[in-house]
């Protein structure tokens, strides 16, 4: 099957038909070249020739109130994350502008736990603060805010919120139990509400169906979330998940290529478990399947890859580094 439609409708901003999304669910190996070239041609539509870069800090590991079952920070989990409190906000800007010295433009500040509250948030408002003169834009993924949070982040700098919804509402209660799922949106929503660009999506490969993945795609689409991050599971000992077997890079492709049909003006960053899914001989194949932006350096609780590699497969691919 051609995926010509797939791609005038992308173009269009006009949703494919169920067909359509099946055809990309079951393209077999030998269209994933035509695929994939399909779902670049839209992302060059919007992104033109340009790689968004971002980065984070663990700022504050472990010890998590919430039972996500992939997550290695979660306290119902024995696993071998680091646990410590939020770093210091020097701290925090030094690993911003290390981030920056390799080419990120956006960098966030990540933190476990579902709250932030006490002299927590006053560590924030700093580190935002640092975070903004060394020349990035700040982005935090601290949990749920308060809209009075959000403004006094604001007034510091803030210019990003990330919120996963990390899978489908569907699918939602077999991967976690602690919190109902519209928490998580009416999160997304507040933040979007008071002028944050917010950066929202989930994980693959935790055993959600193709539709699972439609219909969260859908679901953004609707609350108009500019940016979207796609992870891979990678299995961690002492979490649920520990056992589920990687996900094959061609399905990770394919995710990626639906996604960009299904949200084609949305940036799609390509963030944790690239490299486990793909190692290093394959990552570069990511460049040309839809996605717009890349996290480099290391993840929350795994390590990334080198970030002289990927910036090199980005020149090699004939493409640049997004300015700001």
């Amino acid at each position: 099957m051609s995926f010509t439609s797939i791609t005038n409708k992308a173009l269009a901003g006009d949703l494919p038909t169920d067909r359509e999304i099946r055809a990309v669910m079951e393209a077999e190996e030998e269209q994933l070249p035509e695929l994939l070239r399909a779902a670049h041609a839209v992302r060059t539509h919007h992104f033109g020739g340009t790689v968004s870069l971002c980065a984070i800090v663990n700022a504050r590991s472990g010890r998590c109130s919430e039972n996500c079952s992939f997550c290695a920070q979660s306290s119902h989990h024995r696993t071998q994350a680091p646990e410590y409190p939020l770093l210091a906000p020097e701290k925090i800007a030094q690993a911003a502008r290390r981030a920056a010295a390799a080419g990120a433009r956006r960098f966030g500040i990540v933190a476990s736990g579902k709250f932030v509250g006490g002299s927590d948030f006053e560590g924030y408002v700093r580190a935002v603060r640092l975070v903004a003169e060394a020349g990035l834009l700040p982005d935090m993924s601290p949990g749920i805010l308060t809209t009075e949070q959000i403004k006094s982040l604001k007034a510091a700098g803030l210019f990003g919120y990330h919120h996963n919804l990390e899978t489908s509402a569907t699918y939602f209660p077999q991967v976690c139990t602690t919190h109902e799922y519209e928490e998580d949106v009416q999160a997304v929503k507040t933040a979007l509400e008071c002028g944050l660009y917010v950066c929202s999506g989930g994980i693959f490969g935790i055993g959600e169906s193709w539709d699972d993945r439609v219909e969260m795609a859908l679901l953004l689409r609707d609350l108009e979330v500019p940016s979207v991050p796609v992870n891979f599971l990678t299995p961690i000992p002492g979490t649920p998940l520990e056992h589920r077997p990687m996900m094959d890079p061609a399905e990770a492709l394919r995710i990626v290529a639906l996604y960009r049909f299904l949200l084609p003006d949305r940036a799609i960053r390509i963030c944790g478990g690239r490299l486990a899914v793909f190692g290093e001989a394959r990552k570069a194949e990511l460049l040309g399947s839809g996605a717009s932006g890349l996290m480099v350096g290391d993840y929350l609780t795994t390590k990334g890859g080198a970030v002289e590699s990927d910036l090199r497969e980005i020149r090699e691919a004939g493409m640049e580094i997004e300015q700001l």
